[in-house]
């Protein structure tokens, strides 16, 4: 069992500000899923992009905008996001204050391609 606060996982700053942690993952024991912490500063964004896995993302603080294909939708604290596979997507701060979310993802070998 692993018990921590995930500010003891070292974070990665890609792209800039945008923070993610990888708080538990493969290194851990876990044998499907991997769960990042992200931590996106104000007028900050993740790229626009897709990939061939899901995503399930729970908004713990802040407010932004999740896009996808069409238009943009707002998220805050206790928002729920589904990210389907193969769907261009991107979050964006547009609050004052850091927008920090769960996001779940498959661990690689669980994805069908």
């Amino acid at each position: 069992m692993k018990v921590n606060n995930y500010l003891e996982t070292e974070a990665i700053e890609e792209p800039p500000g945008v923070l993610r942690r990888v708080v538990i993952g493969a290194d851990d024991g876990a044998p499907t899923f991997v769960m990042r912490v992200f931590e996106i500063k104000p007028g900050s964004s993740t790229p626009f992009h897709s990939h061939s896995w899901e995503h399930e993302v729970f908004v713990l603080s802040g407010k932004g905008i999740v896009k996808g294909e069409g238009k943009g939708k707002p998220v805050g604290e206790g928002t729920v996001v589904f990210v389907a596979p193969n769907k261009k997507h991107c979050f964006t701060n547009t609050g004052s204050d850091v927008l920090r979310f769960i996001c779940v993802i498959p661990l690689p070998d669980m994805v069908t391609p």
